[in-house]
């Protein structure tokens, strides 16, 4: 097998623009919109909403990884690195390594991508590993850096990247393209196209011993906060998580070769989405907002509990709907008070009944706006 950076044209991407036109349009669109609707959040929501997002990249793109991270642990690393209240819990060295590198990505997206920002967050990602031998800088093992699946006995190889002699390099070069390709640049690419190529060009070089996939994903978001000239909070690591398989199958597919036009159409589709899952979260939280400041003083601590729990879901709401049986779990209430203190939610228009009897279910009373995949036809069309 050939890799694409073993091609006589790498890394001379190739790549058809006319397929990307209106993904290009619809993403800045979908941007100038989302701006408009977080200028309706109070700035407690507005903060609710920062620490949602860059929380739920940091958990997603470590997931995506095989890594399960604690939400309570990164939030507060999170709050305490922005200097907002948190509490005083003992975090982990891995959620404190993810959450300061998210945090880093967010206040400075429009500095300058270096050899020291990238070692930087590799160090922070690897923080408390004690498995690696390159932390901080480029591998240099003489052992071939490959993605493998299966057993040990029958791997299945699925990318080999270039030798360690060849990173620092392959970097240097990449680090330039980054910023010729940039809004100020030389030779500016629009946002969906830049982030999509940062993506797989940095995948391709795979340049540390471990955290490759994190970084590239990062360096992608910090592609679209600088087309876009702010942090973009969009939940682009949580929409490659729901459809992890299919991404792996298109990088795959895109390290045979060295024209990307099928790779970035997945990614602007990809991209495309987060971005309307991040747009439905701040209706969500003017809803929600809504229903609480109607219902306040009105239910016992119970059903608040309850709702909270609810609400914690976000836009695409509570899996199955609540049932009595939830209920009672969230809350220790007994089955008879659970029954009435849904019967008195319902009756305050809190939440929705659906089903009847034993498969009764509910519903918080909000429209949820749940977001269908997005897809770029081969004329450029989205579907």
């Amino acid at each position: 097998m050939t890799w694409n950076w073993q091609k006589p044209d790498w890394p001379n991407f190739t790549w058809d623009a006319s397929r990307l036109r209106e993904a290009e349009e619809q993403f800045l669109l979908g941007s100038g919109m989302f701006a408009g609707s977080i200028k309706h959040l109070n700035e407690q929501n507005r903060e609710q909403l920062t620490i949602e997002a860059i929380s739920t990249e940091a958990l997603t793109t470590s997931e995506i990884e095989g890594e399960i991270l604690d939400r309570a642990s990164v939030q507060s690393s999170i709050r305490r690195q922005l200097g907002l209240a948190a509490d005083h819990r003992r975090v982990k060295p891995a959620e404190q390594g993810i959450a300061e590198m998210m945090v880093s990505l967010y206040r400075s997206f429009s500095e300058a991508l270096t050899d020291e920002v990238l070692f930087e967050w590799h160090r922070m990602l690897t923080n408390g590993r004690r498995d690696l031998k390159n932390i901080g800088r480029y591998r240099t093992s003489a052992e071939a850096m490959q993605v493998v699946s299966g057993s040990l006995h029958a791997p299945k190889l699925h990318f080999e990247a270039p030798a360690s002699a060849k990173v620092p390099k392959e970097m240097a070069r990449f680090v330039k393209w980054f910023h010729r390709s940039a809004p100020d640049g030389s030779d500016p690419l629009p946002a969906l196209t830049r982030a999509g190529i940062a993506h797989l060009y940095f995948e391709s070089i795979h340049p540390f011993e471990d955290g490759n996939g994190r970084i590239g994903r990062a360096i992608s978001k910090k592609a679209l906060a600088q087309s876009l000239g702010h942090p973009t909070l969009i939940a682009l690591a949580a929409t490659i998580l729901i459809r992890r398989k299919s991404c792996y199958e298109a990088l795959r597919a895109a390290n045979k070769g060295n024209n990307m036009s099928s790779w970035l159409c997945w990614f602007a589709g990809i991209a495309i989405k987060a971005q309307q899952r991040t747009e439905a979260n701040v209706e969500f939280l003017l809803d929600k907002t809504r229903l609480l400041d109607r219902l306040r003083g009105e239910l016992n601590e119970r059903q608040g509990k309850a709702l909270l729990r609810m609400l914690r879901e976000g836009p695409e709401g509570f899996e199955g709907g609540l049932s009595a049986g939830n209920y009672v779990t969230i809350t220790g209430a007994s089955p008879a008070t659970a029954t009435r203190d849904l019967a008195d939610l319902v009756e305050k228009k809190a939440l929705v009944r659906i089903g009847e009897r034993r498969h009764a279910g509910y519903e918080v009373a909000i429209v949820l706006r749940p977001v269908q995949a997005v897809q770029i036809d081969q004329d450029g069309k989205l579907n």
